[in-house]
């Protein structure tokens, strides 16, 4: 049996995501699982997982490596802070708290005890993100000039039928934009403003369901997302990557991400890159490029990072203070939409 064990916080269905993983894995085994829940006892019963009503009694009695925490957003902070602690490494699920102010107190506290805080902001461990990177950093696409993203898809009834999905901050800006902004984070730079428009005009629920949004980078890039948990199409990271097994594969290839630069440009995540192999001009022929790479589970490889940075060997690949600069982006495109301003964000 692997000796790495790790602890999990949650048995949502994102916690429950992370289980299915690690039990399929061999290099680390699942300890226990914390849930005051009886759905939570009842799927560790199932399952023949050690259960614990606390997270405080799985880090005392299981003593875990490492700790997973996937439980409500609000309950990120305390919870990580017990784990630094009593010394375990953490992988908490994105957003990395509810706040910016929450999310940098956990920050300083993880760098005060030298205790790794891992975001689970997961899409950054997938190989064709990495790859996507890699081109922009190496310069194969000249100077960004735009960046052009797709995220609309379906959210059927039933998903609203927990009463905090409709209520503010339960809309796809938090759940799902902050996705986005994350990687054009990683791949494109860091931004400088956000502007956004919202509209609930299909649910009329008072969370959004609609939104398009428009970041400056401070490398002069602009960027453009198009985002609806309400419409009908193939064009969104989720469905067009094949990455996660509960969507299903589309019929046709589709791209959801458009990257374009003075030399040339990128699509996701078919990883097509576009260039001239001559003159420049808009009157000359363009040559596609199909990049292959190897594909994996995103979840797997987080898992296997985790792994890493608990046994000291490599540092998070995002951090929680860098996790809260995603945050602070994505919590600017509601303040950007309620208040019709562009919002600059300051540094941190």
């Amino acid at each position: 049996m692997p000796q790495f064990s790790i602890g999990l916080v949650g048995a949502g269905a994102i916690g429950r995501m992370h289980a299915e993983v690690i039990l399929k894995t061999d290099f680390c085994r699942l300890t226990g699982v914390a849930d005051p829940t009886e759905a939570g006892r009842r799927f560790c019963e199932e399952r023949g997982l050690a259960w614990f009503p606390d997270h405080r009694q799985l880090l005392v009695q299981a003593r875990p490596d490492a700790l997973i925490v996937a439980t409500p957003n609000n309950t990120h902070l305390p919870i990580s802070l017990d784990a630094i602690a009593a010394g375990v490494p953490v992988l908490v699920e994105k957003p990395v708290a509810s706040t910016v102010e929450e999310g940098e107190a956990l920050a300083a506290a993880s760098a005060k005890a030298g205790v790794p805080v891992l975001v689970g902001h997961h899409r950054r461990h997938n190989p064709i993100i990495a790859r996507a990177r890699e081109l922009v950093g190496a310069g194969e696409l000249g100077r960004l000039t735009n960046v052009s993203v797709l995220y609309t898809f379906f959210k059927p009834e039933p998903y609203f039928e927990m009463a905090w999905r409709r209520e503010p901050g339960g809309g796809p800006i938090l759940i799902n934009l902050i996705h986005e902004i994350d990687l054009i984070r990683f791949i494109c730079g860091e931004i400088e403003t956000v502007q956004a428009v919202t509209s609930n005009a299909v649910r009329g629920f008072p969370v959004e369901d609609t939104a398009a949004v428009l970041l400056q980078l401070t490398n002069g890039a602009l960027v453009t997302i198009s985002l609806s948990d309400t419409a009908v199409t193939p064009w969104s990271w989720d469905l067009s990557s094949g990455e996660l097994p509960p969507y299903p594969p589309q019929p046709a290839p589709v791209n959801s991400h458009f990257i374009s630069g003075t030399l040339g440009s990128l699509t996701l995540p078919r990883l097509e890159l576009w260039r001239y192999r001559g003159e420049k001009s808009w009157f000359a022929a363009l040559s596609q490029d199909a990049l292959a790479v190897t594909r994996g589970s995103p979840y797997v490889e987080q898992l296997r990072h985790l792994c890493e940075v608990a046994r000291g060997e490599t540092t998070p690949l995002i951090d929680a203070a860098d996790a809260t600069r995603t945050l602070r982006a994505t919590l600017a495109v509601s303040e950007a939409a309620r208040t019709g301003r562009r919002v600059a964000l300051t540094s941190g």
